[in-house]
């Protein structure tokens, strides 16, 4: 449903009622994946789809008539044989389940700030049982970064599971169900949660229009990083050098940083190594609450570096977040290794990890909610906490 936020929060506004059918599951091969809404509001006015057409029509038949009468939450299946959809099936021979949900936003003054939320490209989650005691079905929390969550499912332990489950599902930009069984005691009878994710993607900031700056663009963007990238030099910094970048900045690294927000899941590298771009850019960075920041260059280069960010007023508490030289010892050599491993620092510095291999470490897995995390910054409910 968040994925037709703009829409949806425009008849929120205006106090239009409407049903949506999200997709919780799908089996085989299926068009659209969780998440994935058809809306059909009290004007008539459809949005989304679920299938890309095969059963949107049943849908939509489905919709309107809870529209017109029964409001209570529901749950449909289409499969190829079409045996508990009446008879329609998806051509692509997979299975989708769907929840069909009726929304009046003058009694859900939660869902506009969740939309709101959405529409402003903010991180939130609504987690939604799907699954479970009737009366507990289509009820929701809203999960918003930097604030306690909103909504309860009538219970207080049920309430911190589900908040907790949603901020897993958040730090991972993840739209999926979650199955919650009876053994922890938070609920009677298993329940199964749908947590719809709206998790912008982290930035990459490259300062340096080089051959390293666009091996680095093209992973950051396999990682799903938006990046940039930035030079002050016009003739190096195009969009054809560039190609994987979402966007290339012409303009004095320093003065567009100043210009940008920025979050605890941004990382800022800096490959120029050359004093006057540098060491003003750096000096802003190593002052933002960012994941990481990185700066390439030789380990003279780098000790010169350092003597100038102090004389430009940088704390050794600040200098002490510098990645430099930028990356992990891999051996590199060509732009692309260079490129692995400084890739491959951030993604340590994010979840914890040595940078080891994985034979001589103590753990595999890292805790998420590391000072790297996408969203470190995501509010429990009073008293909850991990279980053991």
């Amino acid at each position: 449903m968040l994925e037709l936020a703009e829409e949806l929060l425009r008849r929120v506004d205006a106090g239009i009622p409407f049903v949506a059918a999200t997709v919780t599951s799908v089996h085989g091969s299926a068009p659209r994946r969780p998440g994935a809404s058809l809306v059909v509001d009290s004007t008539g006015a459809v949005l989304g789809n679920v299938s890309g057409g095969c059963v949107d029509s049943a849908v939509h038949q489905a919709s309107e008539e809870m529209l017109a009468g029964d409001h209570q939450p529901r749950t449909v299946t289409f499969g190829y044989d079409g045996d508990e959809a009446s008879g329609v099936g998806l051509t692509c021979g997979g299975t989708i389940e769907l929840i069909l949900r009726h929304h009046d936003p003058r009694a859900e003054p939660t869902l506009g700030q969740a939309l709101a939320d959405a529409t402003n490209d903010q991180p939130v989650a609504v987690a939604t049982i799907v699954r479970g005691p009737d009366d507990h079905v289509g009820r929701y929390i809203v999960v918003r970064s930097g604030q306690p969550s909103v909504g309860s499912l009538g219970d207080p332990g049920l309430d911190q599971a589900v908040v907790l489950h949603a901020i897993a599902m958040l730090h991972a930009g993840k739209t999926g169900t979650v199955e919650l069984g009876t053994a922890d005691g938070y609920c009677q009878e298993p329940m199964t949660l749908l947590v719809e994710s709206n998790s912008p993607a982290p930035r990459m900031l490259i300062f340096g229009a080089i051959d390293h700056a666009a091996a680095l663009a093209r992973i950051g963007k396999f990682l799903d990083y938006r990046v940039t990238v930035c030079d002050a030099r016009a003739t190096f910094a195009t969009k054809s050098r560039f190609p994987d970048a979402d966007e290339v900045v012409v303009d004095w690294p320093h003065r567009y940083l100043e210009s940008q927000r920025v979050d605890g899941g941004t990382v800022i590298c800096v490959l120029t190594h050359d004093p006057k771009f540098d060491v003003p850019v750096l000096a802003a960075a190593l002052r933002l609450p960012v994941a990481y920041v990185g700066a390439m260059g030789s380990r003279r280069t780098h000790e010169d570096r350092l003597v100038r960010l102090r004389a430009a007023g940088v704390t050794d508490e600040e200098l002490s977040r510098l990645h430099s030289p930028i990356g992990l010892d891999l051996g590199a050599r060509t732009p692309q290794e260079t490129a692995l491993s400084i890739v491959a620092e951030i993604v340590a510095e994010r979840y914890g990890g040595g940078g080891v291999p994985l034979r001589t470490a103590a753990a595999i897995h890292h805790d998420a909610a590391s000072p790297g995390s996408r969203w470190p910054n995501l509010s429990l409910p009073h008293g909850a906490g991990i279980r053991s």
